[in-house]
């Protein structure tokens, strides 16, 4: 069987990857709160893991520092949406139906780890960045917005995926005495209304510096295209690759 192509309006991807080095486990429809516990069964196993997961419903997921006081978290259960802390770091991520979630394991002996892991989302994610390239987006690790702390994709931690000037993803870390987690989402869709009642940012110069792939121009629901996410990021630590 064909796989569907992964392209904006007129794009051609280019040839799939080699076979994957490391397995890759997908989940379609995912629950996000069975989703990131199985990340963390994957990070006590320690083994080499690679996850990718579509997004069911929506949901918040806020990191393991967060606050529970942080407001976002009563605004969004009045709401009626479900809200999961995470294990990894970072704040308040909204994760829309269809949105992707991508995971990578690597034991802390593996040298994409190295003793920068924490800034090295450049080699810890150029997974998801070949995976865009293929579909005819430029995509890059760069910094963040510092807009809202509450807000993980426009805080001022870590780094952000960033496309045609805006914020496309991010991703977090865990780390064990055995292996390292490093856990991302890229937003299919971004209902820039609810992000800003949710997370208090405003509308023009805060919940619009975020964008999803159905914005920049892709077409269709994210079901079709996640093998070749998954191939993508297994590849990106093979030698080879």
């Amino acid at each position: 069987m064909s796989e569907p192509s992964f392209a904006r309006t007129g794009r051609t991807p280019r040839a799939p990857a080699p076979p994957d080095p490391i397995p890759a486990q997908i989940r379609l429809a995912s629950d996000l709160e069975e989703y990131l516990r199985e990340d963390d069964d994957a990070l006590l196993r320690g083994k080499p893991a690679v996850r990718v997961g579509i997004v069911a419903r929506r949901s918040i997921s806020f990191g393991v520092g967060t606050s529970a006081s942080a407001a976002f978290l009563p605004r969004a259960r009045s709401r009626g949406v479900l809200t999961i802390r995470r294990s990894t770091g970072g704040s308040g991520v909204l994760h829309e139906p269809g949105d992707l979630l991508w995971s990578v394991v690597l034991p802390r002996s593996h040298p994409a780890v190295g003793p920068d892991f924490v800034r090295a989302y450049d080699r810890l994610g150029r997974g998801p960045v070949r995976w865009l390239a293929s579909g005819g987006l430029s995509t890059l690790w760069g910094d963040p917005e510092r807009i809202s702390e509450d807000l993980c994709f426009l805080s001022g931690r870590g780094r952000v995926l960033r496309a045609e000037g805006r914020v496309l993803g991010g991703a977090a870390q865990h780390l064990t005495g055995t292996a390292l987690l490093h856990q991302g989402a890229i937003s299919w869709h971004v209902d820039h209304r609810a992000v800003a009642e949710l997370f208090g940012v405003a509308p023009v110069g805060g919940a619009d510096r975020l964008v999803g792939l159905d914005e920049l121009g892709f077409r269709g629901t994210a079901e079709p295209i996640v093998g070749a996410l998954a191939r993508a990021l297994s590849t990106a630590f093979d030698e080879r690759s």
